[in-house]
């Protein structure tokens, strides 16, 4: 009996030394090595402070800045740990609404975001983009649409006293496009822009 469970036991070793332990150093050693940065998080500094990672949204609410798409991540309410309170692009837990479009506080909810955005944005034309009112399924997305940077240049000019024309451009300079011309959609990171707007127009503390 030993004879037949010997080749099974060492070939069970041999494929976890190699499948989970050195596989996934090799791995990890080749990512630090060729994308230290991505293997690092995709971290932000700003004079030499972590403020952020390009992967995760944060929820920008100033007239001051661009507004990222809603987010729909919860984190336990610290008054009552059985329920849920909305905690917008809460890291640990990443999660969409997963409400159907048929749902009626869906419907409701996005309704009021069009409202809220009409509002904050006076000056804009045209319908309101679908991923200003709209959440990812993560939550956690950290980019907008071009158009939906576009609805918001002339607030940001008006609230930084900056001129539209260089608003628009520092938008397009902060606009990636799809990847090998193909693939995906153009976006925006709205951190990295609103990081580089503090810069080119700071503001008074």
């Amino acid at each position: 009996m030993l004879k037949q469970l010997l080749p099974s036991v060492v070939l069970t070793v041999v494929l976890m030394v190699l499948l989970g332990l050195a596989y996934p150093l090799a791995m990890t050693g080749a990512a630090q090595a060729l994308f230290p940065r991505q293997a690092h998080g995709s971290l932000i500094e700003r004079n030499g402070t972590v403020v952020g990672s390009a992967l995760i949204g944060q929820n920008f609410t100033k007239p001051t800045y661009f507004h990222p798409r809603p987010s729909a991540t919860t984190d336990t309410d610290p008054k009552d740990p059985t329920k849920t309170i909305p905690s917008p692009y809460n890291a640990a837990n990443s999660s969409g609404s997963n409400a159907a479009p048929t749902s009626k506080s869906y419907i409701q909810g996005t309704a009021a975001l069009v409202a809220q955005v009409k509002a904050e944005n006076p000056k804009a034309h045209g319908p309101v983009p679908v991923d200003l009112v709209t959440a990812s399924g993560s939550g956690l997305d950290p980019d907008i649409s071009p158009a939906a940077a576009e609805y918001q240049v002339e607030r940001v000019a008006d609230a930084r006293h900056a001129p539209v024309d260089e608003v628009r451009v520092l938008v397009a300079a902060h606009t990636t496009g799809r990847t090998f011309g193909l693939l995906g959609e153009a976006t925006v990171n709205v951190l990295e822009l609103n990081l580089a707007l503090d810069r080119r127009w700071p503001l008074a503390k």
